[in-house]
């Protein structure tokens, strides 16, 4: 099954923590927070303005992005769990040095 994002809507598959502190701890499964990173999967094709027009959205397939903890809808997806969640929930796109 695929999913295709409508209006300015995207898909993001959250990034995996780091399971170990700088100094060395463990953090077991059950006390790691949920990532607030992510990378994009698919995107919408934009949101009509007031004038009609289609604005694109701002990110693309393969963007790292930073998203609040509880933004978006979870969905499961052949076994994958997946954000659907708008362009305006997505704080900034990580970019790469």
């Amino acid at each position: 099954m695929k999913l295709r994002p409508l209006h300015d809507r995207v898909i993001v598959k959250r990034v995996e923590s780091e399971t170990k502190t700088a100094s060395g701890i463990v953090i077991p499964d059950n006390a790691a927070e949920k990532p607030d990173q992510g990378e994009v999967l698919a995107v919408g094709p934009g949101k009509k303005n007031d004038k009609g027009d289609l604005s694109p959205v701002g990110v693309k397939v393969g963007d790292r992005v930073l998203f609040g903890k509880y933004s978006g809808q979870t969905v499961k997806v052949d076994g994958d769990e997946l954000l659907v969640m708008k362009e305006e929930d997505l704080f900034a796109v990580i970019e790469k040095k």
